[in-house]
């Protein structure tokens, strides 16, 4: 049974990467301070069809209107949700408040659902310090994390994050999600941490098809990579991340799924976000055709 549902997951997988080439997403971080309508007006006037929630935003809207009027902003501008940041940490990671945080992702879960969003993420965020039983622990919490999101109908996904004292590679995070082994849960491949943090593109030949859930697009400037940060991201193709080998890398191990814009610089987040989407389309979508995934 074990073995028919994993095979099961791994097409349901693979069906979502074979469907061609890569699409634009922008991550509501990247106008933060524009709010939810703002925000997702603003992208659709500069021609964005796909975009990323994050509950920051969406909570502030819904202090004074409705989850149904939420759903309603996106319909009416003909947007479709890739993908929502649940913004609840401690899911992975063994710690005391566990179990508050799942019965947060559950009611994450819900919300997003209603917004017609069919995954969802966390992050490997911590500065807990740990041993090495407690990532033997990180293999139930990842399949009780897929569990908790199927009840949904949601897809869950885990991003590496570069600063993280628990999983910060790509390399840790793909071994343990495969020792979990639940077809309801991937991997969110984050451009920056990856490049920014202790991995070589050799870890990218290990990618099995299907595993890349998601993808964070974004880039660096030339300085040393100790000194990035998330106020240091660019837009794709104004900095030295080798975006184009990277994506192609990608499209090879089989993604074809939404490259989203994840930006922290005040000029972006406080920017028109007309102004700032059609800057981001005009510069990721000439990488995206350099890397011939658009």
């Amino acid at each position: 049974m074990l073995c028919s549902t994993l095979a099961a997951g791994a097409a349901a997988r693979a069906a979502f990467a074979a469907g061609g080439k890569m699409t634009l997403a922008i991550h509501q971080n990247t106008s933060a301070a524009a709010g939810y309508r703002k925000s997702l007006e603003g992208w659709a006037r500069a021609g964005i069809k796909n975009v990323e929630i994050a509950v920051a935003p969406l909570d502030d809207f819904l202090k004074t209107d409705s989850l149904s009027a939420a759903r309603s902003v996106l319909t009416d501008n003909g947007l479709t949700v890739v993908s929502s940041a649940c913004g609840v940490n401690g899911l992975v990671e063994p710690n005391p408040a566990r179990a508050a945080a799942l019965d947060n992702l559950k009611r994450r879960c819900e919300m997003f659902a209603t917004l017609g969003a069919k995954r969802t993420y966390t992050t490997t965020g911590t500065t807990q310090k740990f041993t090495t039983d407690d990532y033997k622990a990180a293999v139930p919490n990842l399949r009780e994390v897929a569990e908790t999101a199927k009840q949904f109908n949601m897809f869950a996904m885990v991003e590496f994050i570069r600063a993280s004292t628990f999983i910060s590679t790509f390399s840790t995070l793909s071994k343990t999600m495969r020792e979990a082994a639940h077809p309801n849960i991937g991997i969110l491949f984050d451009c920056y941490h990856f490049w920014s943090g202790n991995n070589k593109f050799e870890d990218m030949e290990e990618i099995r098809p299907g595993e890349i859930g998601h993808v964070h697009f974004q880039d660096v400037p030339d300085m040393p990579r100790e000194l990035l940060t998330n106020a240091t991201r660019f837009i794709p193709g104004d900095g030295v991340t080798p975006l184009k080998r990277i994506l192609r890398k990608l499209s090879e191990k089989g993604y074809a799924g939404p490259l989203s814009v994840e930006l922290f610089l005040p000029k972006f987040q406080q920017g028109d976000p007309y102004e700032v989407a059609r800057e981001i389309r005009q510069k990721a979508e000439a990488v995206m055709r350099q890397a011939k995934v658009l």
